[in-house]
C-alpha cells in the first residue's frame, strides 16, 4: 500500500511504495522506494539513450542550468521525469530534448526500453507505462544556454 510520510527537515509529503507481496515483502519486512528513486533511475536511463539531448521543458532545463553553475550544487537526475508510484507498479512521464537528425519513434522506443529494463530491475516494480513528451530538437548550430545531458553511455 501506498503510505505518506513527512520528512523532518523539509516537511514535504512523499508517496512511497510498499509492498504486500513480491520482491519487496518477505517475512523479514517490508522495502519502501521513494517516488525520487524511481525518477532518478529513470532519468539516469533516459540519458543513457543515444540522441537524447538534455531532459525537461523549456522552464525546467533553464532552472537546471542555473542550479549546475551554483559552486556544490549536483545535477539533478530526476529533471524532467515525473512518476507515480503505487503498490506493486510505477508509471513514468518523461519530458526531453533530442537531438536534430534521430529518428524520434526509434528514439522514444529506445528510451522506454531502457527506462523499463532499469526501473524494473533495479526496483522490482512493475512498469505500467513510459509516456514521453519531445519539446523540442536541438541543433549543432543553436546557440543556447541549454547544456547537453550530463552522463550519457554509448
Amino acid at each position: 500500500m501506498a503510505e505518506q510520510t513527512s520528512t523532518p527537515i523539509t516537511g514535504r509529503t512523499t508517496d512511497i511504495a510498499t509492498q504486500g507481496t513480491g520482491a519487496l515483502a518477505s517475512d523479514h519486512g517490508k522495502t519502501a522506494i521513494a517516488d525520487t528513486v524511481v525518477s532518478k533511475i529513470a532519468g539516469i536511463a533516459t540519458r543513457e539513450v543515444s540522441g537524447v539531448y538534455n531532459l525537461g521543458g523549456g522552464a525546467t532545463r533553464a532552472v537546471g542550468a542555473i542550479r549546475e553553475r551554483i559552486p556544490g550544487s549536483r545535477t539533478n537526475f530526476g529533471q524532467g521525469v515525473t512518476v507515480e508510484v503505487g503498490e506493486r507498479q510505477a508509471a513514468i512521464d518523461v519530458d526531453l530534448v533530442a537531438e536534430f537528425g534521430v529518428a524520434i519513434a526509434d528514439l522514444a522506443a529506445g528510451v522506454r526500453r531502457n527506462v523499463i529494463s532499469s526501473v524494473e530491475r533495479m526496483t522490482g516494480l512493475e512498469v505500467t507505462e513510459v509516456n514521453i513528451t519531445v519539446h523540442d530538437v536541438h541543433l549543432e548550430n543553436e546557440d543556447d544556454d541549454t547544456e547537453p545531458a550530463p552522463s550519457r553511455v554509448e
